[in-house]
């Protein structure tokens, strides 16, 4: 099937929610699953772990009114519920309730941890009237409120909310019939979803979503990969914004089944995502780039107990751009014996700014010969990410490559800035008039066109299919003292693979401080033998240099989970250059080098390069840079 609808008897509709009580009333679609909860990181699934569409469209129509109750249609309510079958009961709750939504990871209610400041940004930007959480949570709320020693700040926004447990939303009787024709949900044109940007390239920034371009941009999705009702689909991502919220509504739209489990599950035991493929037959799965080579590491493929089967797989969907050639192919190498197709390998592309879908380079029933991996070309080692359509097709997703200075379109083969327009843009950024202005309202000069959004993402056109290559982020470029250009992954993979048994992959983070590159890796273990750390910060210069002609002048080691990453698993090179310059890595060996490849000095511990008046100096400079960034760069909101 490559057309969208695939039943006209059951046309599409304006918001997710609808589809729900469309679903519920079909004889072969009542009992069905639509979301199964994967407990404690294994693959037994109890009875209570299982939503059929039946069930969750009664239990959406119970939340929403009970909602009703205490709050008014149009209030904002922050969800804070824990990943699980009742966070997606919530969600969906809020929609058919018309509240706007604000769901975020809930921090430990002690807020001992200093873990709390996403929480405390969320409460302060968008003003919610209440918040939706486990009774035992709301009680550890009302505790850390009782004590003398609270931060004041949290405690007044924290008392100011209505707390609304989960347990006096569900399970309560009410009349789950629902007339189409009376539908008092979220209407298309209204904002029902606060977003958070993952805050990969800046401080997290709250997207606007109107439940009009969320439906469109699930509806597109669906039709590129393909789903349909006899799909399923494995997801650990975190269901609170961004692919792992977007496929909660893909679910609903295609009439599939969604096998979910948490983001913890998997890291704490990366074979239970195959494990889940495996015993649900799932055809369709979700990941970040970093799971291909994390699960070849450390997924036991040869040491678990159950088998591993994976033909069914069709779409293995992969995010988080750059998405280089040599991790799939390994991830391949390793898992054909299993089963796994190459033709279901589907580099994609998306952002928060237009609710999460952009493209995929994955086509099927395409006779061009490129229409799946192995045969997919590569850029400089990287794999693409769509195909755009050429100027006969009319397709509702325009995405073009424009130089981000002058803003007229670059001739393909040319790298500029990726501008996407469609009717899943997002409204803007909550409280940000100016931003969002910049970003959501982009304009080709000397030309009459719609309003496309900025995505701050570096692309480039290659090849008479036109496909698209993502190579990194505008935000991030490191500028050569000969004048060129390179992007800090090019860097950082160049390092990782002078010393891969010491490095850890993926947890690497290269920038630049007053024109000199500074290179940030994890090591797999906290060595102390400072010749072996020495040695490995020569071989990490060594081979930047020899493979991308570029001079790194220091070299920080540092132990494990020391360089900041987002939610899905992104380096934010911003907070590490943040942490590098206030002396807060928790530094194995720091190694500076002269210009000749010499070193100047070098140290164990943190904080050695603010040491002297140049030092501070340098800090003081450098932090300026990174308070005025923080606060006016217009590429702060990627993902």
């Amino acid at each position: 099937m490559n057309y969208e609808n695939y039943d006209p008897i059951f046309p599409d509709q304006p918001v997710v929610d609808q589809y729900l009580p469309i679903w519920a009333s079909l004889s072969a679609f009542r009992s069905k699953p639509a979301f199964i909860w994967s407990e404690d990181g294994t693959t037994n699934v109890s009875n209570g772990s299982t939503l059929t569409y039946a069930q969750l469209n009664d239990s959406v129509q119970s939340i929403s009114i009970q909602l009703l109750h205490s709050l008014q249609r149009g209030d904002t309510v922050i969800i804070l519920c824990t990943p699980g079958l009742e966070l997606v009961e919530i969600i969906f709750g809020c929609q058919r309730a018309g509240l706007l939504s604000v769901p975020i990871f809930p921090p430990d209610p002690s807020f001992s941890k200093q873990n709390h400041h996403h929480l405390l940004r969320a409460l302060s930007q968008t003003k919610p009237k209440a918040a939706i959480a486990h009774h035992d949570y709301i009680t550890k709320v009302q505790q850390y409120l009782s004590l003398p020693s609270k931060d004041k700040k949290l405690a007044q926004m924290l008392q100011n909310l209505k707390w609304v447990p989960t347990e006096d939303v569900k399970h309560k009787n009410a009349d789950s019939r629902l007339d189409s024709m009376s539908y008092d949900g979220c209407k298309p044109d209204e904002t029902y979803l606060i977003q958070y940007t993952s805050g990969a390239t800046g401080i997290p920034k709250p997207v606007l979503v109107t439940a009009g371009s969320a439906a469109h941009n699930v509806r597109t999705a669906r039709k590129a990969y393909d789903l349909h009702p006899n799909n399923v689909i494995v997801s650990w991502l975190p269901q609170y914004h961004d692919c792992g919220l977007m496929f909660l509504l893909l679910t609903i739209v295609s009439g599939a089944t969604c096998v979910l489990t948490s983001p913890a599950a998997f890291v704490n035991r990366p074979r239970l995502w195959i494990e889940l493929i495996t015993q649900f037959k799932a055809t369709c799965t979700p990941v970040p780039s970093f799971t291909l080579p994390l699960v070849v590491k450390r997924g036991g493929v040869e040491t678990g107990s159950s088998p591993i089967n994976l033909r069914s797989l069709r779409n293995l969907i992969i995010i988080n751009e750059p998405i280089y050639k040599a991790s799939v192919e390994e991830f391949l190498h390793v898992f054909k014996p299993f089963g796994l197709n190459p033709s279901s390998i589907s580099p994609s592309y998306g952002l928060a700014e237009n609710c999460t879908f952009v493209s995929t380079a994955w086509r099927n029933d395409d006779n061009s010969g490129n229409s799946c991996f192995p045969v997919f070309p590569s850029h400089n080692k990287l794999l693409p990410i769509a195909r755009l359509a050429s100027e006969e097709e009319e397709e509702d997703m325009d995405i073009i490559v424009v130089n981000e200075h002058t803003h007229e379109p670059v001739d393909d083969g040319i790298e500029g800035e990726i501008w996407v327009s469609s009717p899943s843009n997002a409204s803007g950024y909550l409280g940000h008039p100016f931003l969002t202005q910049d970003i959501f309202k982009g304009r080709l000069s000397n030309k009459v066109s719609r309003c496309f959004v900025r995505t701050g993402d570096k692309g480039i056109v290659k090849g008479e299919e036109r496909f698209l290559f993502v190579t990194g982020r505008c935000a991030e470029v490191i500028k050569l003292p000969n004048g060129q250009d390179i992007h800090p992954h090019n860097i950082e993979t160049a390092a990782y693979n002078s010393c891969p048994q010491f490095i850890r992959g993926g947890c690497l983070a290269a920038f630049d401080v007053s024109r000199m590159i500074v290179l940030v890796a994890e090591m797999q273990r906290s060595e102390k033998d400072n010749k072996i750390l020495r040695n490995i910060c020569e071989r990490i210069r060594e081979n930047v240099f020899e493979n991308e002609k570029v001079d790194v002048g220091m070299v920080v080691l540092v132990k494990s989970g020391s360089v900041p990453k987002t939610t899905s698993g992104k380096i934010q090179r911003w907070a590490a250059k943040q942490y590098f310059l206030g002396g807060k890595m928790n530094a194995l060996m720091e190694l500076k080098f002269d210009n000749n490849g010499g070193f100047l000095r070098s140290s164990n511990g943190r904080g050695s390069y603010g040491e002297g008046e140049e030092g501070r100096a340098v800090i003081a400079e450098e932090k300026e840079e990174v308070v005025y960034s923080l606060s006016s760069a217009p590429w702060l909101a990627r993902l």
